[in-house]
């Protein structure tokens, strides 16, 4: 996996209406060094009424929506927060890439990492075969705490799994190296202890 010491990690919440996706919620999380630095985090206005079940699953009401700033202006002031850095989602290959692309931002040569394509890969190994690959299911396998369906909090936990797969592949490099080093004798790296 890339490691990438500065990144974003975004999420957007939608509203589908007969078959068409209206952006409610875009939100973002930058990290440099493995630390959050900075944090984006808009509701979007939409005239079209709110799915009841969309407000049961995101918390985002119909008062929060009708009160905020219009997608072109949104989606500005993402652009903007989000530069030249590199981006990672959680399935955003699927839904938010193609979603933004549709109003008119394309951000896919940024687009760096795909974390549940990472999960994946990694169900047999660091996630222990877990069966359901949910972003939150994830996150909760690895004790990342976050509350889903709030794309601020699903670009946190993303940007978290994340880490938590570095590490991972840190811990396995060191061991690799430690077995290069020491070979197959536990006792190796005492150094002449039990001499």
């Amino acid at each position: 996996m890339e490691v990438l010491e500065e990144y974003i990690a975004f999420d957007l919440e939608f509203n589908t209406v007969d078959g068409i996706s209206h952006i409610i919620q875009i939100s973002a999380v930058k990290f440099v060094d493995h630390q959050e630095v900075a944090s984006f985090d808009s509701y979007v206005y939409s005239s079209v009424p709110l799915q009841s079940f969309i407000n049961g699953l995101t918390g985002i009401t119909a008062e929060k929506i009708a009160n905020a700033p219009q997608l072109d202006t949104v989606l500005t002031d993402f652009k903007a927060f989000v530069g030249e850095t590199a981006l990672l989602g959680y399935n955003a290959i699927k839904s938010d890439l193609p979603l933004l692309i549709e109003n008119g931002l394309d951000l896919t040569e940024q687009y760096a990492i795909d974390i549940y394509d990472e999960s994946f890969e990694r169900r047999s190994t660091d996630l222990n075969g877990i069966v359901n690959l949910k972003l939150t299911s994830v996150a909760d396998f690895l004790d990342i705490k976050g509350k889903g369906h709030n794309s601020l909090e699903d670009a946190r936990m993303t940007a978290r799994v994340y880490e938590k797969f570095l590490e991972f592949d840190d811990n396995k490099s060191y061991l690799t190296q430690q077995e290069e080093t020491h070979g197959d004798n536990p006792f190796a790296a005492l150094g002449g202890f039990f001499d």
